[in-house]
């Protein structure tokens, strides 16, 4: 697959859903790919990068353009935050009350968050556990945390379709909880091989590595 192509799949996607494409972030994950790599897709007018490693993220923004809209979609540690906090854009991975506090630390107001959920309650992912998440949303709010919506890494499909009820679930917890925190409109859902379906459960961030810069080495 390539870069188009996965474009022209989330139009596609979108359309089925009644969307604008224009409504779907791509988040190009550049986990392990070198500088050159992401600036082809930079040549190519893409502008939205994501890592999952602080030191990968903080290495690469210091030498690549300035307007790049960096997203961190990994597990964040407490003690890294000071090198994600500077660069990005977006973090999509907040999910306890002390990474909160370390955020919020610094001169400037912090990046806006979304708050990841653990759909699957698989021990091996960080999150929230769905009953969990309301409560976090009121805590981090009242600490001065902009959260502007929900992530979940739902566990691995067999096929794509098998992914929908996690994302489902995902969409129907934002809708409940905007109504009484109208500032939560983002979904982060979505990667190689399910976003497709996530496009067309609501996501408006998907998150995409394999798919445009083909396998890992």
């Amino acid at each position: 697959m390539s870069y188009h192509e996965v474009r022209e799949r989330v139009a596609a996607a979108a359309g089925r859903s009644g969307r604008s494409p224009e409504s779907v972030t791509i988040v190009a994950v550049g986990k392990t790919r070198t500088p050159n790599e992401i600036m082809d897709l930079y040549r190519a007018g893409h502008r939205d990068f994501g890592e999952s490693r602080a030191q990968e993220l903080a290495d690469k923004a210091a030498g690549l353009p300035k307007d790049i809209r960096w997203h961190f979609v990994g597990h964040l540690q407490s003690n890294k935050a000071r090198l994600v906090r500077p660069v990005v854009s977006l973090l999509h991975s907040m999910d306890r009350a002390s990474l909160a506090s370390v955020w919020l630390k610094g001169k400037e107001r912090p990046p806006p968050v979304l708050l990841q959920v653990n759909l699957g309650a698989e021990q091996q992912k960080a999150g929230l556990v769905p009953g969990a998440v309301g409560r976090a949303l009121v805590e981090m709010a009242s600490m001065g945390v902009e959260v502007k919506g929900l992530m979940a890494i739902p566990p691995a499909p067999g096929v794509p379709e098998d992914s929908r009820p996690h994302f489902e679930t995902l969409r129907s917890m934002l809708t409940e909880l905007s109504r009484d925190h109208p500032a939560l409109t983002e979904l982060s859902m979505g990667m190689t091989d399910d976003y497709e379906v996530a496009v067309e459960e609501g996501a408006s961030f998907i998150r995409i590595g394999r798919a445009i810069f083909g396998p890992r080495n």
